[in-house]
């Protein structure tokens, strides 16, 4: 069962950092507009296009990465307060009556706009050039696909803590100052107030 969970979680990062260097080509786009425009003063027809279509890309890809490492907001400050299995038991409540009906509709509207786009050849109306919109409108079905494979993966954790009473293990290669701040303190056996944590990230 932890190597299903873990395995899912391995390919949504692999897809998330496959799509993360549509930062550098987003970067190289925004770039030879602002050159093309402000040195060769023959601005592009085509980079405002890209580059919101780039954006997008990068942040529905990265969604179901975000999902595997814990990383999406939530409240924090009362969440971490509890136990794991009053945790877990909301998060299985949430999963099944917001997320998974949201994400299965995503899914079902992604691929109708996607196929009308598809059959239509929609062109985008913003510039001149006027892009080919269905490859981005087929990303929005992808995602919900991805997240709905990641969506069970993180149900699955939910049954096994309310089981177990602790979260099964979870691959992680970023860390939040918090956590880093809190593990520290106790390690050090230092009390820490984390609604001061969460000020002073505020302020910087």
């Amino acid at each position: 069962m932890q190597s299903y969970l873990l395995a899912v979680d391995r390919f949504n990062a692999a897809v998330g950092k496959l799509f993360a260097w549509s930062i550098v080509v987003l970067t190289f786009v925004i770039v030879y507009e602002v050159a093309s425009r402000r040195i060769m003063g023959a601005p592009t027809t085509w980079a405002f296009d890209a580059s919101y279509m780039l954006y997008g890309l990068l942040f529905m890809m990265a969604g179901a990465y975000t999902l595997s490492r814990n990383g999406h907001v939530r409240g924090d400050f009362l969440y971490r307060q509890w136990r794991p299995r009053t945790q877990a038991g909301l998060d299985l409540s949430l999963y099944i009556l917001f997320f998974f009906p949201g994400i299965l509709a995503m899914v079902y509207a992604g691929w109708v706009f996607f196929d009308l786009s598809y059959q239509t050849g929609e062109t985008s109306s913003f510039s001149p050039d006027g892009l080919k919109l269905w490859p981005f409108k087929l990303v929005i079905p992808v995602t919900g696909v991805l997240m709905t494979l990641q969506g069970v993966v993180e149900v699955m954790r939910c049954v096994i803590c309310l089981r177990t009473g602790d979260w099964p293990q979870r691959l992680s290669d970023v860390e939040e100052t918090e956590q880093l701040i809190l593990a520290e303190a106790a390690a050090n056996k230092v009390a820490v107030d984390p609604s001061k944590i969460e000020l002073d990230e505020a302020k910087i």
